[in-house]
């Protein structure tokens, strides 16, 4: 799902923020179970008198997430850092570096765009080392590295990207008192899942809740589905390969998992209601039959945002619960992790900026942002411990336990393609049209923007 674009100034992550250095520090340092010793080499760096600004996505809480995160960062460098989040994000950097005024850091809410500016020559390569320091220390390291390579403007490719909060999408949501009172377990691979799909039909019930229905954005739940179906099935070679459309998306690997999803969404005894109603079902009420008496559904394939829609005072961790939507045994592919993330880069350089990102290499960055909400990371090195709340504890066990990593296709597609043909092709789909010439029609659209 892309960020509205909204009318904006150029220059507006240079005039306006917070000092950081000011703002509320609300860990004690050297208390609790944080990470404090691994400031300790930039307590040796003096960025005083130095100011760096950050522009980023963010607005409301998160906004104050990350201006305590850069707190402690502006404590230990003597640096004034100033934050400035806004809906505009994606229009707004670019008018900013065309204008020669961009901020020293950006943090851009999907790496395409990042790739854009990097090939314009409007970033700066990270320090040598990041990309060992990565493989290293983040779960399914070589992921997050790729994530972060782009050419710059000679067509060399660099890594420019470091990626800093992260979002998880291969999730399978579920009633544990409904599980436990049928008697059924969770399953550990994809072979289990559709045998606990048909079991449960077997025994009388219905095992999905699924509804594609988004207003002007119907259709994109779906190509999550697809996406988790790529990484179950190819190799993830093959699914980057789709992503840029060096295969077609008419080929049979695509339509297999195309089809894939179809093994959940076109049976009529499989989905609550019927698979007439997925497409017309919107997705915010789709898990509701969950938590119905007697239940109307036993899963609900969905992302770590959906509890926002579950009825009120649904408790996560006692009414509701999640598994990782599993991988085949039999393919042999790992654990792969579909989800998105905010990229880090360097959109005007400066000692400080490299300092920064050097910063977030640290436990405690992660750790900080940990103990307020909302945050999840591959760093292995962090304290989970320091998650304020158990369920954001175990989203991230899932993400620590990937052994691949992959963004979200259609936000990395041409906008015509994933925010508009891939979205209507799974509603035709999904309505019973065949997977191949959906395919086809998709592949057509990403032709005619080339």
């Amino acid at each position: 799902m892309r960020t509205m674009l909204l009318a904006g100034t150029a220059g507006l992550a240079l005039t306006a923020g917070m000092a950081h250095a000011e703002a509320h520090m609300p860990f004690a340092k050297g208390e609790g179970g944080f990470s404090w010793g691994s400031l300790s080499a930039l307590e040796g760096t003096d960025l005083s008198g130095q100011q760096l600004t950050v522009f980023g996505p963010w607005l409301g809480p998160d906004q104050g997430f990350v201006e305590v995160v850069l707190s402690y960062f502006a404590d230990a460098t003597g640096a004034d850092v100033r934050y400035v989040g806004s809906d505009n994000f994606e229009q707004q950097i670019m008018v900013d570096a065309e204008a020669g005024s961009a901020p020293n850091v950006a943090v851009f809410p999907q790496p395409g765009l990042a790739s854009d500016m990097a090939s314009r020559g409007f970033l700066t390569p990270l320090d040598d080392g990041t990309a060992e320091w990565i493989k290293e220390n983040y779960a399914a390291g070589q992921s997050w590295v790729d994530l972060g390579t782009y050419a710059d403007k000679d067509g060399e490719d660099a890594l420019f990207g470091f990626f800093y909060k992260v979002d998880v999408k291969s999730l399978v949501w579920y009633s544990p008192e409904n599980f436990e009172d049928a008697g059924y377990e969770i399953p550990e691979t994809m072979e289990e899942l559709k045998a606990l799909t048909q079991q449960i039909v077997d025994d009388g019930a219905t095992p999905w809740c699924i509804g594609l229905g988004s207003g002007g954005a119907t259709g994109w739940p779906a190509t999550d589905w697809v996406e988790d179906m790529m990484l179950r099935t190819q190799l993830p070679e093959v699914y980057d390969q789709w992503v840029s459309n060096e295969i077609p998306f008419n080929d049979e690997r695509v339509v297999n998992a195309i089809e894939e999803f179809g093994f959940f969404a076109r049976n009529d005894a499989y989905v609550a209601g019927g698979a007439g109603v997925v497409a017309s079902t919107d997705f915010r009420d789709s898990p509701k039959g969950l938590f119905d008496s007697p239940p109307q559904c036993y899963m609900h394939r969905q992302a770590s945002f959906i509890p926002a829609f579950f009825p009120e005072g649904t408790e996560v961790g006692l009414d509701a619960d999640f598994f990782y939507f599993p991988a085949y045994a039999e393919k042999d592919l790992g654990k792969p992790v579909l989800g998105a993330g905010t990229v880090w880069a360097i959109t005007n350089d400066s000692p400080a900026a490299h300092s920064l990102i050097q910063f977030l290499q640290t436990p405690l960055a992660h750790e900080l942002w940990m103990a307020q909400s909302g945050f999840l990371t591959p760093h292995m090195g962090a304290n989970t411990d320091m998650f304020a709340d158990p369920t954001q504890k175990a989203l991230n066990d899932v993400l620590l336990g990937a052994t691949t990593f992959r963004f979200d296709a259609s936000d990395l597609m041409p906008g015509g393609v994933g925010a508009g043909a891939f979205w209507t092709g799974m509603v035709d789909y999904a309505g019973g049209k065949d997977a191949g010439e959906v395919a086809t029609a998709i592949q057509n659209s990403w032709n005619s923007l080339k």
